[in-house]
């Protein structure tokens, strides 16, 4: 990274302010899988991520943005145990080659499947 984009661009990596007042005024709290970083202030009731990577809100899991949001006063234990039928947290996948796409939109052919007849439109009396 060039020095203008640590100085100025907060949306890939935080800049050299966000990090002078981490180490000024933050205490570490603990990470995720992704790698993104925790923090408190010290003496204070703020709370923060530091990404690691993109700046993307839904890259935080629900535990941590149940903390971050003051929801529960505890950070979540690194080796939280899952049950058999959750999903490991992904991010927001909109906008990639990941994104869903239905059945009939552009990406996927265009091609609807023929209507059934079961849908009844609303008619005013």
């Amino acid at each position: 990274m060039s020095l203008f984009h640590s100085l100025f661009t907060w949306w890939q990596e935080p800049t050299w302010g966000t990090r002078f007042d981490t180490w000024r005024r933050g205490e570490p709290v603990g990470a995720d899988k992704q790698g993104n970083r925790y923090f408190r202030e010290r003496g204070g009731d703020r709370r923060w991520v530091l990404y690691s990577g993109e700046v993307e809100a839904s890259r935080v899991p629900p535990e941590w943005n149940a903390w971050l949001q003051h929801t529960v006063d505890e950070a979540p234990p690194s080796d939280i145990a899952r049950r058999p039928w959750e999903r490991e947290h992904i991010p927001n996948t909109t906008g990639t080659a990941d994104a869903y796409h239905p059945p009939g939109s552009l990406i996927e052919g265009g091609e609807r499947d023929p209507a059934t007849g079961d849908y009844e439109p609303w008619r005013p009396s």
